[in-house]
């Protein structure tokens, strides 16, 4: 199996296992009857699938966000959105093809779709900077978010990207300024606003198309401060440590959501949503349309200030009372 991940072993040798009976059974002379075992060894596979998918470590969800077989961002818009007609470029400088954007349609809602996007293959992944945006990119987005909030269409964004590009182009061109104005200028739009984190979710460059009404995340996507090796190489000096590093970020979907980091968890087809794209583009769009509709019904003034509570109220800190004299 191609791009098999560590703790899928088990169930890769037991469909190896029916692969040979299967075929020892199809090219036997004479007539054996291996019906049961067959099913009996159907019945272990699914078994063992559901045992391992049912308690995946912090680590293993890290792995299954950045599996490369995994639906991104134009893979959701082709399947759950219609009617995508993708917009370019920021004015100032260049069309960063890490970000995409444009028109769309979702269900009976017409909405401005703009996700982070990486590549299938090395080509790809230079043309998409492995999904990590420049400024550029940033303010291709806020351009077409001011767009759509004179228009009242209401923004979705699909976060896949393990962070913005730290390299000394994208300081040149002011990647902080760029990633601030985000922040502030996402917060006062009128428009409905839903962020959905697709795979990874990295740092300053997930929450510079992140600042929304709802924040939703897929079962085995992340969400994180710092990349779980980045972490490893701080705390613990090695970033064989990642594992560890993973488990104390909180960064899965469940920690998030007990958190009060994330609004809600769409759940992903069993082993991952790479396993069937379709399944897993019609849970997104229902889960899109479920929320979007919950936002048109509130008052725009009403969201707004329950957007801006939202944001302030994420992150606490508990001082020791001071001792006794």
């Amino acid at each position: 199996m191609k791009h098999l991940l560590d703790f899928e072993k088990p169930i890769s040798d037991l469909k190896r296992k029916l692969t040979e009976l299967r075929e020892h059974t199809e090219g036997a002379e004479v007539n054996l009857d291996f019906d049961d075992e067959i099913r009996r060894m159907e019945a272990e596979i699914d078994k063992t699938r559901q045992e391992i998918y049912s308690n995946l470590t912090a680590w293993q969800r890290v792995q299954l966000a950045r599996h490369p077989k995994r639906p991104y961002s134009l893979d959701y818009i082709s399947k759950s959105f219609s009617g995508f007609s993708e917009l370019h470029g920021d004015r100032l400088f260049d069309d960063d093809r890490a970000i995409v954007a444009g028109f769309a349609q979702l269900g009976d809602h017409k909405v401005m779709v703009i996700g982070t996007q990486k590549g299938r293959d090395t080509k790809e992944n230079i043309l998409r900077n492995f999904g990590c945006a420049h400024p550029e990119g940033y303010r291709k987005a806020i351009r077409l978010m001011g767009l759509a909030n004179r228009f009242g269409l209401p923004i979705i964004t699909l976060i896949d990207t393990a962070g913005a590009y730290p390299g000394v182009a994208a300081e040149e061109r002011h990647i902080a300024k760029a990633i601030a104005i985000n922040l502030r200028e996402m917060s006062l739009f009128n428009v409905p606003m839903i962020a959905l984190v697709i795979g990874e979710g990295g740092s300053g460059g997930a929450l510079g198309i992140g600042v929304c009404d709802r924040v939703v995340i897929l079962e085995n996507a992340y969400y994180s401060v710092i990349s779980p090796e980045g972490c490893a190489s701080i705390l613990w000096k090695d970033r064989a440590a990642a594992p560890e590093a993973a488990e104390a970020l909180k960064i899965t979907a469940a920690d998030l959501l007990e958190l009060g980091l994330v609004d809600d968890i769409l759940p992903e087809p069993m082993g991952g949503a790479h396993n069937d794209h379709d399944a897993a583009a019609e849970t997104v769009k229902e889960g899109l349309i479920r929320h979007l509709e919950e936002l048109l019904a509130i008052d725009p003034e009403e969201r707004l200030r329950l957007r801006y509570e939202k944001f302030r109220n994420m992150g606490r800190f508990i001082e020791d009372a001071p001792a006794a004299a």
